[in-house]
């Protein structure tokens, strides 16, 4: 095979547990081709499918297509999959990785494969089950999520691909004394997939060495059929040091004040910054969709507003140390920072997926908005592109941007993984 011809090869991936999409994104910028996405979410299979049609029609120089969806206001989204040939949303699979789903799974994904093979799997199972927070709150041996590692083994056993990408948070490394990484490794070594050789059988990977603006952490585990001689990746650090969240990410969107902004198109309120061109973020668009924040009530503002003015200080806010009309919980000994700020003159702290539930820990750093981020905002956080857009309420596409894996770090590792195949 000739350089120019393995270089425009497409490498097939499935991608397991899906999510939203972000691990995906970076393998297909990256120059990947899926062939299936597994994922339970309803919500985040119709992003998956929505981010699929973006990408089929970019392709084939219809994008303004994509773009009238985004601008429009009443959203058919069935309308906007018609577009592109249907297999292409049937590999889209909205089904729960189970043992009686399995074998069913295994046939939609060889309807779409045609006869071709496998490269790579990605994905992880739900983290929740290896959090140090779902640890204390749940009974961890009796949670089903902590095995669902075995069917990402089966996955491995039908395919045989070249390589897999599996990703975790951190817990899992400490998650019963370590037992349930063991587990995994082991289960991988049986398959017939070799990890780098101890003590580096896995690798906790910081986004922000990605170029990304936020501190999240995550296990990286990286691994290949045994007869591959190969070896953990090494990866340049790509510092966002010189950038900051606020003037460099999101001083460009509309300010919002508590409970306003769009799902809707609207228009950027400054031109592009260095840093959102760097990391592909805005685009030639002259438009931003889903720039809404969630509305507050005032006792939660003022906080806020509290919270900002210690934090311009340099200090953090201490909820047990709030005025006692503004105190509303009981526990004051546990969860005293349940109230925290985006840091606008550095990176932000990790986007989880609790964000759904309430903005406290993810106020914005501009004074005199006084809110938490919007469902933009925070997609910019975790580096997704401002054409990305996020199927479902306001609440589901917080909890999809949450779980997911940054794209820009997604794409650093796809680009190693790419080299070594």
């Amino acid at each position: 095979m000739t350089e120019v011809s393995l270089c425009m090869k497409k490498l097939n991936y499935i991608d397991l547990f899906a999510g939203a999409g972000g691990l995906s994104e970076g393998f297909i910028r990256a120059g990947f081709n899926p062939i299936a996405h597994v994922e339970m979410n309803k919500d985040a299979c119709d992003t998956i499918k929505t981010r699929t049609v973006y990408h089929w029609l970019k392709e084939n120089n219809k994008e303004q297509i994509y773009n009238d969806y985004l601008k429009s206001k009443t959203k058919n989204k069935e309308e906007l999959w018609s577009n592109v040939p249907s297999h292409l949303i049937d590999s889209v699979i909205n089904k729960e990785i189970s043992e009686t789903t399995l074998s069913e799974i295994f046939c939609m994904i060889d309807r779409e494969l045609k006869g071709n093979k496998i490269d790579l799997i990605i994905g992880g199972p739900p983290c929740q089950a290896y959090s140090i927070v779902g640890r204390a709150r749940k009974n961890m041996e009796n949670d089903p999520r902590n095995h669902l590692y075995q069917y990402y083994i089966e996955f491995l056993k039908k395919y045989r691909p070249k390589m897999f990408v599996f990703e975790n948070v951190p817990g899992i490394l400490s998650a019963n004394n370590g037992e349930y990484l063991n587990k995994i490794l082991n289960a991988v070594k049986n398959a017939g997939y070799e990890v780098s050789l101890p003590p580096n059988k896995y690798k906790v990977l910081n986004a922000k060495d990605f170029g990304v603006l936020q501190d999240r952490k995550r296990v990286i585990i990286i691994g290949w059929k045994k007869e591959l001689d190969l070896s953990y990746p090494i990866f340049e650090v790509i510092s966002g040091e010189n950038y900051t969240v606020w003037k460099d990410l999101l001083s460009d969107l509309k300010p919002l004040k508590s409970g306003e902004g769009t799902l809707n198109a609207v228009k950027y309120a400054k031109p592009n910054t260095e840093y959102l061109r760097m990391a592909n973020i805005r685009h030639d668009s002259e438009f931003v969709t889903q720039h809404i924040s969630r509305p507050n009530n005032q006792n939660d503002l003022e906080i806020y507003h509290t919270a900002v003015e210690e934090w311009s200080k340099g200090k953090r806010l201490n909820y047990a140390e709030l005025p006692e009309r503004l105190i509303k919980h009981s526990n004051r000994e546990s969860f005293t920072n349940r109230f925290q700020v985006v840091n606008g003159n550095g990176i932000s702290h990790t986007i989880v997926a609790h964000i759904a539930m309430d903005g406290h820990y993810y106020i914005h750093p501009d004074k005199a908005q006084n809110r938490s981020i919007s469902v933009r905002e925070a997609a910019r956080i975790q580096s997704f592109p401002d054409d990305y857009f996020f199927e479902g309420s306001r609440t589901a596409a917080f909890k999809q941007i949450g779980n997911a894996v940054p794209p820009l770090m997604a794409q650093r590792i796809a680009e190693k993984i790419r080299e070594m195949l």
